[in-house]
């Protein structure tokens, strides 16, 4: 064991000597294998931290939860055209659902409509989105409320003027003062703030909770009736857990193509899109990226490669008398072998290293810049420090046994 530690320490002070003697070429053939580990690291640090925020954004939604509409989601085999003339669904039809169907746990009916101008006194905030849902919304999609709570049924099904707000709306509008039972006002008419979200930023779809208003959609339904071209409704759907989930589909299917008067041969003039298929969509979305990110990377690995063997050839040249005294005195095969191959390791990590350095760097940065953590895992670090000893190992074994091979006798002769 001590011998090979003296072997890893000489190996490490002929790496640096080769650093020192000869800057410019040593660099510009780790060079290659830096920029190898940036890419392929930080292609995997923005993956990874993406996938991370994702599944952080859905973690409070059941996989199982189902998207009823006259759209969908994903890539749809029916035209456009025929799309376009869906029937919305409706509130009579979700509350016909909820009761018919089997094995449901939560459903709720929302409104997706155009943003919206939000006051109170003389403070005005622009460009609020506007989430009109029934009181089960919460119970499907949770929310980090800070103070105060959600509307209730009897609120809900009344259309009461009420609204829960996000963290920038309330901090906008009033402030450090406690916004609770405070009156806003919003589609010309006022409202009663009884609850405020906790801050939580941007999620990856673009919503942002922090600039939103939760209101009963019957105060919607009351005040423009079922049929407004600025409002798309949806219902969203929590089955109970254990149920067969094709088997609860079916149903829903079939419920409501009976109750739309759907013949036997007529297509479903709605679509249901399951969280599941969109959580495989961006696994298989993840998984395309780390593909491109490892391709990018592996010519200049490959490149760097051979600027650490050309390296690691002129080191041996260099050296050939060095290589004859050591042999002379005893040194075996073996261990010049290995002292090449630490050598050729060394060098690479070095340049890893750089590569790592550079990520973690630009990941900070960008992380202060951008409302998204960026993070470089200590996986990737590890993979990192592994890749670039591979290609060390792999880029310095020719060299190291034409070293190993050497003719002690030769060797002092030639470097003589």
């Amino acid at each position: 064991m001590v011998v090979y530690l003296r072997l890893l320490r000489e190996s490490f002070g002929f790496a640096l000597n080769a650093l020192r003697n000869n800057k410019l070429r040593t660099i510009l053939s780790l060079l290659g294998v830096t920029i190898g580990i940036f890419s392929i690291i930080a292609v995997l640090t923005a993956v990874d931290s993406l996938d991370r925020k994702i599944k952080e954004d859905m973690s409070t939604l059941d996989k199982n939860t189902m998207y009823l509409k006259r759209f969908s989601f994903g890539p749809s085999d029916v035209p456009r055209w025929k799309r376009e003339q869906y029937p919305d669904v409706t509130y009579e039809e979700f509350d016909y659902l909820k009761n018919a169907v089997n094995g449901m746990d939560k459903s709720t009916y929302q409104l997706f409509t155009k943003r919206e101008i939000v006051k109170y006194e003389d403070k005005t905030v622009s460009d609020v989105n506007i989430v009109p849902a029934t009181y089960e919304f919460v119970e499907i999609q949770p929310q980090k409320i800070k103070e105060g709570r959600f509307f209730n049924e009897s609120e809900s099904n009344s259309g009461t003027a009420v609204a829960l707000i996000g963290y920038e709306v309330a901090n906008s509008l009033f402030g450090n003062s406690d916004p609770i039972g405070k009156k806003i006002r919003l589609y010309g008419q006022r409202f009663t703030v009884i609850g405020v979200l906790e801050k939580q930023g941007q999620g990856m779809f673009g919503d942002n909770n922090d600039i939103s208003a939760f209101i009963p959609v019957n105060f919607l339904r009351n005040k423009f009736g079922d049929h407004n071209d600025s409002m798309t409704p949806i219902i969203i759907i929590k089955p109970n857990p254990g149920v067969d989930i094709d088997a609860f589909k079916g149903e829903i299917i079939q419920k409501l193509r009976n109750k739309r008067g759907l013949k036997v041969g007529d297509d479903d003039n709605f679509f249901i899109d399951v969280l599941s298929g969109f959580t495989d969509l961006i696994d298989g979305i993840v998984g395309t990226m780390n593909l491109i990110g490892w391709a990018i990377s592996f010519f200049s690995l490959l490149v760097g490669g051979f600027g650490v063997a050309n390296i690691m050839f002129v080191s041996v040249k260099e050296r050939t008398n060095l290589i004859g005294i050591q042999k002379s005195l005893g040194a075996k095969n073996r261990f010049i072998l290995l002292q090449f191959l630490f050598e050729a390791i060394i060098l690479c990590l070095i340049g890893g290293l750089i590569g790592l350095l550079l990520v973690w760097g630009i990941a900070a940065l960008l992380t202060n810049m951008l409302e998204f953590k960026f993070v470089l895992g200590f996986g990737n670090i590890v993979l990192g420090s592994s890749l670039a000893a591979f290609i060390g190992l792999v880029s310095g074994i020719l060299p190291a046994i034409s070293a190993s091979r050497l003719d002690p006798v030769e060797a002092i002769r030639t470097g003589m």
